[in-house]
C-alpha cells in the first residue's frame, strides 16, 4: 500500500512540475496551443505529416508560435520572412545545432550536423577547407562526376530495358563521388568493399587521420579520431542519400509528367547533342532543365522541417523572448510551398522558375538546402551532380513507366523528418 502511495504522490508531483515548467516559459516564449503535461503537443500532431500540422497551427497562431514536444519548448518559424529572419538576418543566434534524440544517441554532438559552438566552427571550417584542397568548387570534381555520369549510364545499359528498381544504382552514384573526394578512387558497383563501406569507415578513416598525428599532446582539440569519424560519416550521409533519393523521386515525376520529359530531352539535344557528355557550362543554356531540376527539388521537399537549430544566446525575436539553447522549427515546406511565390504549389510545374520568355528565374524562396550560416556545405556538389546525372541519363535512355503515366502515384511513403518516394520499376531504353 505504501509503495502505491509513494507512486502516486510521484507521479503527481511530476504532473505539477511538468504543468510547471510549460506554464512558467510561456509568457516569454510566443503563443502556441496549450501543451499536455509531459507529453505536451504530441496527441494534436499528425505524427505522420508533421509539416501539415505546422501549417495548420500557424493559420492559427500566426509564423512564430511555439510547440512542446515532450517537456521541452519548440519555437516553430513558417513562413519565408520568418526563415529568412532567423537564419540569414540573425544568422549567428540561430546557428546552434537542437537536440534530436536519436541523433545525440549515435552521433554524441560530434562531426559536423549535430555539433556546437567552437566545435562545428573548427570542424565545418576544416571540412570546406579540405573538400576544396580535394578539388570542391574546381574543373577536378566536374571530371569526377562526369566520369561517374558515364559509369552511371554503363550500369544502366546492362538492365537490358527490363523493368528495374532504380534505388540501388541510383544511391551508388554519389555515393562514389564522395568516395573519390575522400579516398581518391571510386569503387566498381559490384565491389564488395564498396558495398560494405559504411561498416569500413573506421578503418577507411585510419588511413586519412596522420596529418593530425600532431594534436594528440593537445587536450583542446576537436581534431580527434571520434570527432574526425563522424564527421565523415556525416559527410557521406549527407552527400550520397540526400542526391540519391532526389534523383530517385525526380525520375519517378519524370515518369509521370511525360510531355515535361520529352521537353528536357528536345532541349538536351540541341544544346548537347548525343556525341559528347553534358557539362556544367551547359546548364546555362539550358534554362528549361535548370527549371525542371529547381521543380523537382522544390516540389518533393525532401526535408519539410529541416534539421533542428536552436538558439545560442538569449534571443528577442519579434517581440518574443527566447532563451539561449531553445530549439528552433524552420518549416522549409512553408517556403517551398509559398503559394504567392509558387501558384499552385501542389502541382509539379517548371513553370515556377521560368519567366514569360521562358528564361530561367532564381526566386529567394527555393531554399531545400536551409539557408545561413548552417545551410549545407554540399550544396554546390549535389547541385552539379543532379545537373549532370540526369541530362547524361535522359541524354542516354527514353524513360518507359511499366504502368500508365496517369495511375503513378508520387505521394511518399514517409512524410515526417524527410520524404521518401514509393518504391517503383523503370525501363532505361537505350536511344
Amino acid at each position: 500500500m505504501d509503495l502505491v502511495v509513494a507512486l502516486v504522490l510521484g507521479l503527481s508531483c511530476l504532473l505539477l512540475l511538468s504543468v510547471w515548467r510549460q506554464s512558467s516559459g510561456r509568457g516569454k516564449l510566443p503563443p502556441g496551443p496549450t501543451p499536455l503535461p509531459i507529453i505536451g503537443n504530441i496527441l494534436q500532431m499528425d505524427v505522420k505529416d508533421i509539416s501539415k500540422s505546422l501549417t495548420k497551427f500557424s493559420k492559427v497562431y500566426g509564423p512564430v508560435f511555439t510547440l512542446y514536444l515532450g517537456l521541452e519548448p519548440s519555437v516553430v518559424l513558417h513562413g519565408y520572412d520568418a526563415v529568412k529572419e532567423a537564419l540569414v538576418d540573425l544568422g549567428e543566434e540561430f546557428a546552434g545545432r537542437g537536440s534530436l534524440p536519436l541523433s545525440e544517441k549515435v552521433n554524441r554532438h560530434l562531426g559536423i550536423l549535430f555539433s556546437n559552438g567552437k566545435r562545428w566552427k573548427e570542424l565545418r571550417r576544416f571540412s570546406l577547407m579540405t573538400l576544396r584542397n580535394f578539388g570542391m568548387g574546381k574543373r577536378s570534381i566536374e571530371d569526377r562526376v562526369q566520369e561517374e555520369a558515364c559509369c552511371l549510364v554503363e550500369e544502366l545499359r546492362k538492365t537490358n530495358g527490363s523493368p528495374c528498381d532504380p534505388t540501388f544504382i541510383l544511391g551508388c552514384a554519389p555515393c562514389n563521388v564522395i568516395c573519390s573526394i575522400i579516398f581518391q578512387k571510386r569503387f566498381d558497383y559490384k565491389d564488395q568493399n564498396f558495398l560494405n563501406l559504411m561498416e569500413k569507415f573506421n578503418e577507411n578513416l585510419r588511413l586519412m587521420s596522420s596529418p593530425w598525428i600532431q594534436e594528440k599532446d593537445n587536450q583542446q582539440t576537436e581534431f580527434t579520431i571520434e570527432n574526425l569519424l563522424n564527421t565523415v560519416t556525416d559527410v557521406f550521409g549527407a552527400g550520397t542519400e540526400t542526391t540519391s533519393t532526389t534523383m530517385r523521386y525526380g525520375l519517378l515525376l519524370l515518369l509521370k509528367h511525360t510531355e515535361i520529359t520529352a521537353k528536357v530531352q528536345e532541349e538536351i539535344d540541341h544544346v548537347i547533342g548525343r556525341h559528347r557528355s553534358p557539362c556544367m557550362q551547359d546548364r546555362s543554356r539550358m534554362p528549361y532543365t535548370e527549371a525542371v531540376l529547381h521543380e523537382i527539388q522544390r516540389y518533393i521537399d525532401l526535408i519539410p522541417t529541416n534539421l533542428p537549430h536552436a538558439v545560442t544566446c538569449d534571443v528577442k525575436f519579434r517581440n518574443y523572448f527566447i532563451p539561449k539553447g531553445t530549439r528552433i522549427i524552420t518549416s522549409l515546406t512553408s517556403v517551398l510551398h509559398d503559394d504567392k511565390e509558387f501558384p499552385n504549389p501542389e502541382v509539379f510545374d517548371p513553370g515556377h522558375f521560368l519567366d514569360e520568355s521562358g528564361n530561367f528565374k532564381k526566386s529567394d524562396y527555393f531554399m531545400p538546402f536551409s539557408s545561413g550560416k548552417r545551410m549545407c556545405l554540399g550544396e554546390g556538389l549535389a547541385r552539379m551532380e543532379l545537373f549532370l546525372f540526369l541530362t547524361t541519363i535522359l541524354q542516354n535512355f527514353k524513360l518507359k513507366p511499366v504502368i500508365d503515366p496517369k495511375d503513378i502515384d508520387t505521394t511518399p511513403i514517409a512524410n515526417s523528418f524527410g520524404r521518401v518516394p514509393p518504391l517503383y520499376q523503370l525501363c532505361f531504353i537505350p536511344v
